[in-house]
């Protein structure tokens, strides 16, 4: 899964900032292109043929793990993006394990629950959420000021655009400096 751009450009001297600009990846959001749904608050896997993957991200000048699939590189900051392979049996992959299904479909899912990012999403078990079947939403604002208020106003992480090409987009609440939970 390659990074998906946020949908406004990055203040260059505090890139924690968003500006109101659209970022210039992302134009057709502001068209009104695409369909917004849930981005959810977890850690990124996949299944393929079989096989259960991990996302990571690998820094410029860090060590490949073994086995590394690399999907994306950003040539500007030299950092990587691709998959490992989750070994079933090694403790860092126990939460990983609770949620898998060997009958799931191959694609992209969040792994969400108790022990996974503060557990946000305020789940009881571990679950893995297909991307692919992530809530739509259809009021969705395509402006700076309109996003921050529609954002404000609901417990999500953010959203993600995807365009009919398959091009991504997305927007999170703390984009914009807004906690998830009060």
């Amino acid at each position: 899964m390659k990074k998906i751009p946020t949908v406004f450009r990055r203040n260059p001297d505090n890139m924690r900032e968003i500006l109101d600009e659209a970022h210039p990846d992302c134009a057709w959001v502001f068209a009104g292109e695409g369909i917004a749904t849930r981005k959810y608050d977890g850690t990124c896997v996949k299944v393929e043929a079989g096989k259960y993957f991990k996302r990571r991200e690998v820094g410029k000048g860090k060590p490949i793990p073994h086995g590394f699939i690399e999907a994306d590189r950003d040539e500007v900051t030299g950092k990587r993006v691709g998959w490992i392979e989750i070994e079933p049996c090694d403790p860092e992959n126990k939460w990983h394990m609770a949620a898998f299904d060997e009958s799931l479909p191959d694609g992209t899912y969040e792994l969400v629950g108790p022990k996974v990012q503060g557990n946000p999403e305020d789940l009881e078990e571990h679950q893995l959420l297909s991307h692919a079947d992530a809530k739509r939403y259809e009021d969705v604002p395509r402006t700076f000021e309109g996003l921050l208020e529609w954002l404000r106003s609901r417990d999500i992480e953010g959203l993600v655009f995807h365009h009919p090409d398959g091009r991504m987009a997305k927007i999170k609440k703390r984009d914009f400096g807004l906690k998830r939970k009060p």
